[in-house]
């Protein structure tokens, strides 16, 4: 059990609806990794939580800080990974609502990423955004697609459309 913000006591219950655990909060969000076992770990922290949870993976330093400025400026709260490894370790252990994903990076690319997190985190949308590579940019976001992303973007694309992608993902913050 945990305390609701009034003190009154809440009992953490994970939720399904059409097959996907959701928040006990109601918001209509899938975002509880442990949902589907029962756990309440991880239910009881989405309780308490309202802002929705946004991983950035990208391995450019300046665009991740860009995209990471623009979505707390809309009010979300963002978690950073450099590479896909990286963005895997999060993803095992830290609930989020959205994952932003480079398709090239290194350590694991963002398509391995994909094919991962779509088999161990399938409730965890994801977006996956391309600014080109050995493969022209759509075959490769198109691949993405294939793979289990939610949504894509080609690079580069104004902040307006990338909030917009966002919030059609997850919501308002």
């Amino acid at each position: 059990r945990s305390m609701h913000p009034r003190g009154r006591p809440v009992r953490a219950r994970v939720h399904v609806l059409a097959g996907r655990p959701t928040c006990p909060e109601g918001d209509g969000r899938a975002h509880c990794p442990s949902a589907e076992s029962g756990s309440t770990g991880v239910a009881e922290s989405c309780v308490r939580r309202t802002v929705p949870r946004i991983l950035i993976a990208d391995d450019d330093d300046d665009v991740r800080s860009v995209l990471a400025r623009h979505l707390t400026g809309a009010g979300y709260e963002v978690l950073e990974a450099a590479d896909g490894r990286r963005c895997l370790e999060v993803l095992r252990t830290t609930p989020v609502d959205l994952v932003i994903l480079d398709i090239f990076m290194p350590e694991l690319d963002g398509i391995a990423v994909i094919a991962q997190a779509s088999r161990d985190f399938a409730h965890v949308p994801i977006l996956a955004i391309s600014g080109g590579g050995t493969v022209a940019r759509d075959q490769t976001l198109e691949i993405a697609r294939r793979l289990g992303a939610t949504r894509t973007l080609s690079k580069p694309f104004e902040q307006e459309e990338f909030v917009s992608a966002v919030r059609d993902l997850v919501g308002e913050p």
